[in-house]
């Protein structure tokens, strides 16, 4: 469950003599957030999809956003995922219900109403790539997996090899584990990213045995 992604629970068990099976918990808190891992990925040289660096509190914000990447735009929870507290706004009208919601949900189903806006991409390949890190700074990956096939942001169909190019899984490939070194990742993991055309864009990462 979602214990599997606390790091105040992986720090408790280490205090208590038990061994956690998952990642340390400063990796847990580094890629929890979204806001915080896009961050991360950059500094570790990965592609991120245009957004904002830090929360969005206001439309004149994302009004700003819009006016340079253009609509649509994809206004997000920085503790979300399976397309909770994600709203589309597609045009200047519809920024306010958009934000206004988003941070309703967010503060919902994760008890933090930090949202944050990126350029949307409408029909994307969602592809994720698993990450296998040990104690001593070894990171490997087992390979790329699409998970493009979604209702409702929630996948129904996982299938490997991805349909993509080499050259882009190279790359693809190549970025992710540079991500996971880059932070210490010391544990199994999945990076997601969504790839268009022959870019690919990091999305956020589950620290955990998925």
């Amino acid at each position: 469950g979602f214990l599997a992604e606390n790091a105040g629970f992986a720090r408790r068990c280490a205090a208590e003599g038990l061994v956690f099976i998952g990642p340390s918990p400063d990796v847990i808190d580094a890629m929890g957030g979204k806001i915080a891992a896009r961050a991360a990925a950059r500094t570790a040289g990965m592609p991120v999809v245009p957004g904002t660096d830090r929360a969005v509190v206001s439309a004149a914000e994302i009004f700003a956003f819009a006016a340079r990447f253009g609509y649509p735009v994809a206004i997000k929870a920085s503790a979300g995922g399976g397309g909770k507290g994600l709203k589309i706004a597609r045009s200047d009208k519809e920024v306010g219900e958009a934000l206004d919601l988003a941070a309703k949900e967010a503060a919902a189903y994760f008890k933090d109403a930090t949202v944050y806006v990126e350029r949307y991409l409408p029909a994307p390949q969602h592809i994720e790539v698993q990450i296998l890190g040990d104690k001593h700074g070894g990171v490997v990956h087992c390979g790329e997996r699409e998970c493009s096939l979604q209702r409702r942001h929630q996948k129904l169909v996982e299938e490997t090899p991805a349909n993509i190019s080499p050259q882009v899984r190279e790359r693809l490939l190549s970025a992710a584990v540079a991500l996971a070194r880059s932070i210490g990742y010391d544990s199994a993991g999945t990076i997601e990213c969504l790839v268009e055309g022959d870019d690919f864009f990091f999305l956020e990462m589950n620290t955990r045995i998925q």
